[in-house]
Parts: structure tokens; C-alpha cells; sequence
């Protein structure tokens, strides 16, 4: 950026916003962080990611935390294993030695990582954004929950599916998917929870049925799993059913109603979850496209939020930040920057926002599963890693392992 640095604020500590950060940063580019929680692991940041070749990982090696990653990523993680509900497996991929197309880390861990690698002072834990509101010429005042407030010349929303930032770009809001998930966790799962170790393997297990009923189970990291018990049902479900969802024993029975003519081994997601976190899954217009506004931008879920079958809002987010960040630091002008950075991310975004709401639809439809419809996991190994490749050519990156210093 030739021009005087201006003054730019993330919002949202995620993973995303903590990864633009940094490449700002390693940039020279003064960038501060406002994050409503109260430190990066204040909440359970959530089950576990797997990092794609072409996307997240890409952004990592940009923030010069490949390698990091690589250090502590669960290659093994990248098994998956999908059933019927009656138990019969109809595919399993179990990834061969030194595949490295998509390996998982825990969401916590990844957020972790990146939290350490931002200079120090530059994200203000517990500053709760409440609004902005535009001065003109592109800059905003940022308001928090504490009473506080900021000026900005640039606000980047990277604060999730309700971003408070948003709204300066585009009315779109989040809609109602007609699936919700209910979470549920088991630790010291090699003694405690044999059964559920043994469904989950090393990755995931996907197991769906008819009239829209899923269990998904999710190896993370120090003997967990994290299983996600799916129905595609009203957002009040519970209440119209007369449930306290923090009764485990009132909300297990009512699931065992719901699977009661699935097989007895899928059943240990229920019947040996202790509580249940509801989580009705939301999904943006797709694909979804704003007029350029001086001033403002967003990246990850605050522009693209969408269903998680896929697994790209994460790895998307991860981009979105590298490539905003990167935009900035190569454009004289931070309007250019951000339409540069829009241009590429909407395009991108949008039709991988159709295609995995779409993948939701049929995941929970009200037929039995359909072998076809099960993604060839290998074969998108392979596409990730095509893709990165093709990106690095387009994007005179260096191969992984050979980047050149930039900042600390």
C-alpha cells in the first residue's frame, strides 16, 4: 500500500480475521482486532476442520504458518466412512500415506494458533460490536457493548453468520435451513465410548436415512468425538414438542422416537450423550453479490455464511483474509484493494454456497440415501491439490516449503 496506512479494524477474532490480521502484518500494515469474546478460548470454539490443499491451506502458507499447521494436523482425520440407517457401509475412503489434500485440526486449536502469531495488543478480547455508522468518505465509528467506540477508515465484518457489519453492504440476512443439529460430545472415547470409537474410526462417519434424520460423528483431537444427531424439522422443534433442551433424559427419549427404526449400533450418539446442544443450521442467499461500499468489507461466514457439507466456509475464510490482506498491501488504493478483493471472493464464494446448501437438501431428503450422491473423497483430494497448484502458477506462488521471508 503506497499511500498513508489508514486505519483499519477487524472484526471478529475468528480464525478468518485472525488470519488477515496476520498477513497485514507481515506486511508492515498496522490492522487492530475487536473480538466479543472474552480470549480465544473463553467458549468451545466447535468440532473439528479439515484444511483443503487449495483454499485454507493456501492461506496458511501466505501467513507463514504452514508448516505450523502441518505440525499438529491430523492427517489420519481425513477417513470418512458413510452408512444407511440401517448400518450397511456404503463407502469408505481411508486416505494413503503421506496424503495431504485435507488434513483436520480442531477448530479450537486452529484459532489457537493464529491468536499466538498476531502481534501482541492487537486483538481487544471482550469489545462487543454493537453498530457502525458511516462519516463519509469511507470511514465509520464503530460502537461496543462497553461504551467504547472507534473511527475507522476501513471495517472488515469477519464476525460470523451475524455480522454486525453487514448490514452497511447488504440487507441479505440468514435464513432458516430446515435442518438443526443437535451436538453432543464424548471424551476418553477408547474406554468409555467404545462402540462410538469404533463407528467413528480415525475421521468422520456419516449415516443418514429417510424423512430427513442424519448422525455424524467426528474424530478431533485427544480422545474426542463429536457427534451431530441431524433432522430436518421446524426451528421451534422443541418447543412444539414440549422439551427443556437442557433435560438430557427428555430430549434422548424424544430422539430415540425419532431413529426408532434405525439400526441399535447407530444408536450410541443418543443413548450415551449426557446433554444436547441445539444447532439449527442458517444459510445466506446464494450466491449472493453486494454494491461496492467505500469503507467496508467482510470475509468468511459475515459474506458467504452457508450449509458446512463441503467443509468450505472455514477454508473459505482463511482465503477471503489472505487475499483481502494481500490486496491491501499491493494496492496504492484501499477502494481498489477491497473491489479487487470482492471481485475474486463473490466469484468464488458463491456458486461453492449453491452447491453446498444444495448438498444439505439432499443429505436430509425423505428418500433413503443414494449411493451416487456420496462425494468421491479421493477424487477431490486430487482436485484440491490440482486447484492448488493452478492457484500458485496464477498467483507466482512459490512451491509449498519454498516461500521467501516476509515480516516476522
Amino acid at each position: 500500500m503506497k499511500s498513508p496506512t489508514p486505519r483499519i479494524t477487524v472484526i471478529g477474532a475468528g480464525p478468518g480475521g485472525l488470519l488477515c490480521a496476520r498477513v497485514l502484518q507481515r506486511h508492515g500494515i498496522e490492522v487492530t482486532v475487536h473480538d466479543a469474546d472474552a480470549s480465544p478460548t473463553a467458549r468451545d470454539a466447535g468440532g473439528t476442520l479439515d484444511l483443503h490443499a487449495d483454499t485454507g491451506q493456501i492461506a496458511l502458507e501466505t501467513a507463514g504458518l504452514l508448516d505450523e499447521f502441518l505440525a499438529v494436523a491430523r492427517f489420519e482425520g481425513q477417513a470418512k466412512r458413510t452408512l444407511d440407517q440401517h448400518g450397511t457401509v456404503l463407502a469408505e475412503y481411508v486416505p494413503g500415506p503421506g496424503e495431504d489434500a485435507a488434513p483436520e485440526i480442531d477448530r479450537g486449536q486452529l484459532r489457537a494458533l493464529l491468536a499466538g502469531r498476531v502481534r501482541p495488543g492487537t486483538v481487544h478480547w471482550g469489545h462487543k460490536l454493537v453498530d457502525a455508522t458511516p462519516l463519509g468518505g469511507g470511514a465509520h465509528r464503530l460502537r461496543f457493548a462497553d461504551g467504547t467506540s472507534v473511527e475507522t477508515d476501513l471495517v472488515i465484518g469477519a464476525d460470523g453468520a451475524w455480522s454486525r457489519v453487514r448490514p452497511l453492504l447488504t440487507d441479505a440476512v440468514p435464513a432458516y435451513s430446515g435442518v438443526s443439529m443437535l451436538d453432543v460430545r464424548f471424551e476418553e472415547v477408547a474406554t468409555r465410548h467404545p462402540r462410538i470409537a469404533a463407528l467413528v474410526g480415525d475421521g468422520h462417519m456419516f449415516a443418514n436415512g429417510r424423512h430427513g434424520r442424519a448422525i455424524i460423528g467426528q474424530r478431533n483431537a485427544n480422545g474426542v468425538v463429536r457427534g451431530l444427531i441431524g433432522l430436518r424439522t421446524a426451528l421451534d422443534w422443541h418447543s412444539a414438542a414440549g422439551l427443556d433442551l437442557g433435560d438430557g433424559a427428555a430430549v434422548r427419549h424424544h430422539l430415540l422416537q425419532e431413529f426408532d427404526d434405525w439400526a441399535a449400533e447407530l444408536l450410541p450418539f443418543i443413548t450415551e450423550a449426557e446433554s444436547f446442544g441445539n444447532r439449527p443450521l442458517y444459510a445466506l442467499p446464494a450466491p449472493l453479490t453486494w454494491e461496492h461500499t467505500p469503507g467496508a468489507t467482510l470475509l468468511g461466514d459475515a459474506a458467504h455464511l452457508m450449509s458446512p457439507f463441503g467443509g468450505y466456509g472455514m477454508n473459505l475464510a482463511l482465503l477471503d483474509g489472505a487475499e483481502l490482506a494481500r490486496a491491501l498491501a499491493e494496492e496504492a488504493d484501499v477502494d481498489l484493494a477491497v473491489a479487487r478483493y470482492e471481485a475474486g471472493m463473490l466469484a468464488r464464494s458463491g456458486p461453492l454456497a449453491v452447491g453446498a446448501n444444495q448438498a444439505l437438501d439432499r443429505f436430509f431428503g425423505d428418500a433413503a440415501p443414494d449411493p451416487a450422491d456420496i462425494p468421491d473423497q479421493a477424487a477431490a483430494g486430487e482436485r484440491y491439490k490440482r486447484d492448488a497448484a493452478e492457484y500458485r502458477l496464477r498467483h507466482a506462488m512459490p512451491a509449498p516449503g519454498h516461500a521467501p521471508a516476509v515480516g516476522g
